[in-house]
């Protein structure tokens, strides 16, 4: 048990620790996700992981679980057009903040997967590199924060089935980037990130080379 397993074994001495961890800061499209969740000491949840290292079926399962379990938990969310004016970075860390001050209850500590601390939370933090794979806490987090993206994704599917979201979330696929060449940019998709920026650049140049025939 290394010092951060020690500290949440601490704060589940009658203390509120809430775990921190987001999804989709590398996709093309969509918002980038935050969860927050404070976890019952007297209902413990099943074998917690890091939700990218589990199959989509245990995730749904634990998602249940959690949702069922926690003391309170909640989702925060920059949106497309706040990753494109602040960067990927900063909308993230406003996502966090936003899922730690949508809890019902004020956690005493607050975890963080990753190595950076938002600004503004309402207590105390520590960041930890790899936590969803290391503290239940965050773990829990990451599962909360993957399921509703990736049920995000499957709904944006159904609205624009030829991009393929259900299979690739929103990331720069092979796929997805031909799908973006072939049938132009949505309104969802990051026009900071470069492939986006490119497929616009493309589209562009056709259209000017259209109104020249």
């Amino acid at each position: 048990m290394d010092n951060y397993e020690n500290l949440e074994a601490e704060f589940y001495q009658g203390n509120l620790l809430a775990g921190v961890d987001e999804v989709g800061r590398g996709p093309l499209a969509g918002d980038v996700v935050t969860a927050a969740v404070i976890l019952d000491p007297n209902r413990p949840i099943s074998v917690l992981h890091d939700s990218k290292k589990i199959s989509e079926k245990k995730r749904l399962t634990l998602y249940q679980e959690i949702t069922e379990k926690a003391l309170c938990w909640s989702i925060g969310r920059a949106t497309v057009r706040e990753i494109d004016e602040l960067n990927i970075f900063q909308a993230t860390m406003l996502a966090m903040v936003r899922a730690v001050n949508s809890l019902s209850q004020t956690p005493e500590f607050t975890l963080i997967d990753g190595n950076k601390v938002p600004k503004d939370l309402p207590c105390k933090a520590e960041a930890i590199v790899k936590g969803d794979g290391r503290i239940n806490v965050i773990s829990a987090a990451s599962i909360l924060a993957k399921v509703t993206r990736d049920q995000e994704m499957y709904s944006l599917h159904d609205q624009y089935p030829e991009y393929g979201f259900d299979s690739h979330k929103g990331y720069p696929t092979k796929h997805h980037i031909e799908a973006l060449n072939k049938f132009g940019v949505l309104d969802i998709h990051r026009k900071s990130y470069a492939p986006v920026q490119e497929a616009l650049a493309r589209t562009k140049i056709i259209s000017e080379q259209t109104s020249l025939l």
